[in-house]
């Protein structure tokens, strides 16, 4: 904290943001480009799990990890850029405004991205990573930032001959390259970029350090939400083009009702208390890795769940398929693997109920491949319920807890 703030260099950009509780307005802006981006990765998946190649369809989760990584990791470096920096400055609009035109660039290119389209989807990505920094650290002379910033852009340059390398072939190989990349992108970051330079300490703050108790965390909860504005989204234009049955009535109740219990269950009762934890917390080094670790793995839960939405508002009958039985279960396991590690943040305990829910859905995989989706998504939207109706049991008659962080 006092790092960022001592001296005279860079205090044009960077500013103390304790007293910012919400996005401005440029970060909304960004915020409705994800949706589209997000939408579009979900299209591309639905296309290829629901093809009668068989190959098709088991590398199709696959593909979305390699689609939608990226895209997230976009939008978390910029929310850190606009929690660290002051967003009032226009350098800082303008790095803003890039990284949302970048999104666009890279959403526009997803239904062909393995085979035709591959320049656009890499360019801006390499692009954002690379250059952004590099504007922001004339501006941060004198401080940990600097160096964390240097270390980025080295970083960034290398895994971009990597994204760049898979434009060269397609198909399959061109994802395996780029899973790669973005692997290397996310583990890198986590180890705050280490160089291998005698004398050159690992910086002493992270890219996922939270310098505000609140903007941040506000800035993750929004996360969440578009991911599930996303899914009722696509759901609805599912919708809009299936005859209008009894089967179809029934897979958009499920969707719906299944995707207020993931809010349910998401705000209850971390998500409610997150810049609460943030701000108790002594070391918020850690407290911002883990979160925001946490929000990455529930985000992609809920894409993954939301390509099971589409599957069953699709096909609420169909033959039972292994890949379609692992988007709509495994979409809220990842989604509650991603919730029991936010719990860790918020309240330092593991939360059983989460635990079991998970192992139930887990057991019942196996009898539901001979089941249709819709039933599939029924039970999974039962186990949700069964969270929720857990959370409210345990609080019922109790004061609302307080955020309890282990640092």
């Amino acid at each position: 904290m006092g790092l960022l703030r001592s001296g005279k260099s860079g205090e044009d950009l960077l500013r103390h943001r304790e007293d910012v509780r919400q996005a401005n307005f440029l970060e909304l802006f960004v915020d409705l480009v994800l949706v589209f981006a997000l939408s579009g990765v979900v299209s591309r998946v639905v296309r290829d799990i629901t093809a009668d190649e068989v190959l098709v369809r088991v590398r199709s989760l696959g593909y979305l990890l390699v689609l939608a990584l990226p895209l997230i990791w976009l939008w978390i470096t910029t929310a850190h850029i606009t929690s660290w920096f002051d967003p009032r400055r226009h350098r800082v609009q303008w790095l803003v405004l890039a990284s949302a035109f970048g999104l666009l660039v890279m959403s526009s290119a997803l239904p062909t991205a393995f085979v035709g389209r591959g320049w656009e989807f890499v360019l801006p990505y390499v692009l954002l990573r690379v250059a952004r920094p590099l504007v922001l650290i004339p501006a941060l002379r004198g401080h940990a930032l600097r160096s964390l910033y240097l270390r980025s852009v080295l970083w960034s340059a290398g895994t971009g001959v990597i994204w760049l390398a898979g434009v060269a072939v397609t198909g399959a190989a061109r994802a395996a390259v780029w899973a790669v990349a973005i692997a290397v992108d996310i583990v890198a970051a986590r180890l705050r970029w280490p160089v291998p330079v005698p004398g050159t300490p690992r910086p002493a703050v992270s890219v996922w350090a939270m310098d505000s108790g609140h903007h941040l965390p506000a800035r993750y909860q929004q996360l969440l939400m578009i991911a599930l504005g996303e899914s009722v989204l696509a759901a609805g234009i599912s919708f809009t083009g299936q005859r209008q049955d009894v089967a179809a009535w029934t897979a958009l109740v499920v969707v719906f009702l299944s995707t207020v219990l993931l809010w349910r269950i998401y705000f209850y009762r971390s998500g409610q208390v997150l810049a609460q934890a943030v701000t108790a917390s002594s070391d918020r080094l850690a407290a911002g890795e883990a979160t925001g670790v946490a929000h990455l793995v529930m985000v992609v839960g809920i894409v993954v769940t939301a390509v099971g939405f589409e599957v069953a508002l699709q096909h609420p009958g169909g033959r039972p398929v292994p890949a379609w039985l692992g988007a709509i279960l495994g979409g809220p396991a990842l989604f509650l693997y991603g919730r029991i590690r936010l719990e860790r943040v918020v309240f330092d305990r593991l939360s059983r109920r989460r635990v079991v829910a998970i192992a139930v859905l887990v057991v019942v995989a196996l009898p539901l491949t001979f089941a249709p989706p819709l039933a599939a998504s029924v039970v999974a939207a039962l186990v949700l319920l069964g969270v929720a109706l857990a959370d409210a049991h345990h609080a019922a008659g109790r004061p609302p807890e307080t955020p309890s962080p282990a640092h």
